[in-house]
């Protein structure tokens, strides 16, 4: 049996822009998708803490150690420079390995530096 499970997150992330007029995804720091084990296109679940909203694009790779959380897109309708997220990625993986496998989880500081 194969099931999904959290593979990474960056827990509590500020949103440092919305872009509307984009074709959509999230452009995330380099540096924490490096540290969250996040790659390029990945699929991603986002959380906004300030509203409830919850949504899934894909990573785009944003400037190293810029700090960058920026929703592009339709989903800048969702968040506001300013709101702290969640950004989860899950992977599909055997029910004895999911048993031992262990996610990687970050907590950047309020400027979406690694601490």
């Amino acid at each position: 049996m194969v099931i999904e499970v959290l593979k990474s997150k960056i827990h509590r992330a500020t949103v440092t822009d919305a872009n509307l007029n984009y074709i959509g995804s999230i452009t995330i720091d380099e540096a924490l998708m490096e540290a969250a084990g996040i790659i390029e296109n990945e699929r991603v679940f986002i959380v906004n803490n300030n509203n409830g909203e919850r949504l899934d694009t894909y990573v785009i790779r944003g400037e190293r150690n810029s700090g960058m959380i920026c929703l592009n897109g339709a989903a800048a309708r969702r968040v506001q420079a300013g709101d702290v997220v969640i950004i989860m990625s899950y992977a599909s993986m055997e029910f004895e390995e999911a048993k031992v496998f262990q996610p990687k989880v970050i907590f950047p500081d309020e400027n979406n530096r690694l601490v």
